[in-house]
């Protein structure tokens, strides 16, 4: 069950209080784990009992996004100026000091911000966005809304009855899985409403449009893993994300889309496990 804080965050007409919806499990050294756009902090679920097993995991709802309401007015969704602050002030909130943090796609560049800026202690990051051409752009922002206007349209009585097949499954969620079948009918179900009912998802689109990760992250471990069947952000990003950042890590995940977490728990958490180590 999901646990919120709420904590003040500094805008240009003032202190906005906002809230933050999150689930805390395990016990070790604290591991952050950020979810993609549409998405809800159940995405993780796959690894969560892995990495709890040697890590206090506080894996989060963006705001705007799961159980957590959207930004207040006064705050925008500006990855580097609002959001990066905002996840180091949701830690002060928690007690917690430089995590270690694991992101897929927009949370993979948000966990590289977080690094840039010496807010955690080591960065995994899943399919990041921010790596992409302008064409490339275009074509994941232009996918992401077809998925969003598909799951606003659905009656809910259909989702439900094509989250009962392995072919149904593959209809909701083939996008951004390489093996849809292997998800629960309740996870299909659940991540369905989740992109419906994300206030935060066209204010995060909008800002997203000048979104790119051009520094280094110096000084703390990195790594960067791409699903080989990712058909959002083609991997060849990843190639990308290497020449930016040269001494991390760049990791191939064979059979895995571009949210992997479903597709090879083990890899994955093998991954944020070493990282963090």
């Amino acid at each position: 069950m999901a646990t919120t804080v709420s904590f003040a965050v500094a805008s240009a007409v003032g202190p906005r209080t906002v809230s933050v919806a999150y689930e805390r499990s395990g016990s070790g050294e604290p591991l952050l784990l950020l979810h993609g756009i549409g998405h809800h902090r159940q995405a993780w679920a796959p690894v969560l009992r892995i990495l709890a097993a040697e890590r206090d995991v506080i894996a989060v709802d963006l705001p705007g996004f799961g159980a957590s309401p959207a930004l207040p007015d006064g705050l925008t969704y500006d990855l580097r100026t609002v959001m990066t602050p905002l996840l180091g002030a949701f830690c002060e909130a928690l007690g917690v000091r430089r995590p270690h943090a694991a992101g897929n796609s927009l949370g993979g560049l948000l966990a590289l911000e977080l690094g840039r800026e010496k807010l955690v202690r080591s960065v995994t990051a899943l399919s990041p966005a921010g790596f992409w051409t302008e064409g490339e752009r275009r074509y994941a922002f232009g996918v992401l809304r077809a998925m969003r206007g598909a799951a606003l349209a659905m009656p809910m009585p259909l989702v439900e009855r094509l989250s009962r097949s392995a072919a149904g499954r593959s209809v909701l969620t083939g996008t951004i899985y390489a093996r849809p079948g292997r998800r629960s009918a309740d996870a299909v179900v659940a991540e369905t409403v989740a992109l419906r009912n994300a206030t935060g998802f066209h204010p995060t689109l909008a800002v997203g449009r000048g979104a790119a990760f051009t520094g280094d992250v110096p000084g703390l471990p990195v790594t960067i893993a791409w699903g080989d069947r990712d058909r959002l952000l083609p991997r060849r990003q990843g190639i990308r994300a290497k020449h930016t950042i040269p001494d991390a890590r760049l990791v191939r995940l064979p059979i895995c889309g571009h949210v992997p977490m479903n597709d090879d728990p083990a890899a994955v958490a093998r991954i944020i496990l070493d990282t963090s180590s």
